[in-house]
């Protein structure tokens, strides 16, 4: 693994906030000064087709990684974009036993408003 594949990968397992490719670009180039944009992008989609992170489509905003393997999905803030993990359980089990048909996969979007936007619309009221 290059040093740069190795200092993205090390910034996205150190994330708590499902970065975008920019917010690993900053966060990268504060580490390696040297590094470039097309570096980091590139490297994200080696480390998602070899299955080390997650692609995550965010409806209306930049595609976001994680860290986390294990099937799981994700909700996305409307007031600051904030992109959390959600376990509901097994959904394709749940819809296939809905329809009395397998379901391959599927795309679900949540959508939520987080405690830290929740508690500021308080203080604005």
């Amino acid at each position: 693994m290059t040093r740069q594949r190795q200092l993205i990968y090390n910034i996205i397992q150190r994330a708590d906030d499902h970065p975008t490719a920019e917010m690993i670009y900053a966060r990268a180039k504060a580490e390696m000064p040297s590094i470039a944009f097309g570096t980091v992008y590139r490297n994200l989609k080696l480390m998602v087709d070899a299955g080390e992170i997650l692609h995550i489509p965010v409806a209306g905003e930049p595609d976001r990684y994680d860290k986390t393997l294990r099937p799981h999905e994700h909700m996305q803030c409307i007031e600051c974009g904030r992109v959390a993990d959600c376990d509901p359980g097994d959904l394709k089990s749940y819809f296939s036993s809905k329809i009395s048909e397998e379901i391959v996969s599927y795309t679900l979007n949540l959508f939520y408003i987080c405690d830290e936007c929740r508690r500021r619309q308080k203080r604005e009221k």
